[in-house]
């Protein structure tokens, strides 16, 4: 192989990995609003669960405890101080809770941010249900801004007797650039 041929193929390899390494990006930056598609196409976390969870808390279990646990992590791509309010939480199936996440923007820029959530065992998942989210929607920061974040849901009474602990977790993303949004 002569040098001109093996330029010739570096230069080829060069592009292709530019490209791979730009559709990464692009695809990182997507995920948000495709999250947002995944939930209106599969249920979860849209208004039409919002609306079967307010049915749900006519049906109090006094008799059955549930162990709540939140989880705050904000996303590698930004800078926010971000946390629960109460790591845990001792709830009856049924009732409707509140709670609260505190978020702050540590850049001296304005900027939005998109909450993406996670239950954990995922068969509780159907049975969780957000009535209040910050997660519904971008939260938009001025430079330094802190804040406390609402999230109101209830547990189903119908989920299976052997869960005892649901962990909802976020992952806090910074979508100042990707969405336009500035």
């Amino acid at each position: 192989m002569n040098a001109e041929e093996k330029q010739r193929e570096n230069r080829s390899l060069t592009r292709r990995l530019l490209l791979m390494a730009a559709g990464s990006f692009g695809f990182g930056w997507a995920l948000v609003p495709l999250y947002s598609v995944f939930c209106s196409v599969t249920g979860i976390g849209n208004a039409d669960a919002r609306v079967g969870a307010e049915v749900a808390h006519e049906a109090i279990d006094p008799n059955r405890k549930l162990t709540i646990e939140f989880v705050a992590s904000p996303a590698s791509v930004g800078v926010y101080e971000f946390r629960p309010d109460a790591p845990t939480m001792s709830i009856h199936p049924g009732k409707l809770y509140d709670t609260q996440f505190y978020a702050k923007n540590l850049t001296a820029d304005a900027s939005v941010a998109q909450a993406v959530p996670s239950i954990s065992p995922p068969e509780a998942a159907k049975y969780f249900h957000k009535t209040e989210c910050f997660c519904f929607s971008p939260q938009h920061f001025a430079a330094g801004e802190g804040r406390e974040m609402p999230v109101r849901f209830i547990v189903d009474p119908a989920l299976p007797p052997y869960i005892d602990r649901i962990t909802l977790a976020y992952t806090f993303y910074d979508t100042t650039q990707g969405g336009g949004n500035r």
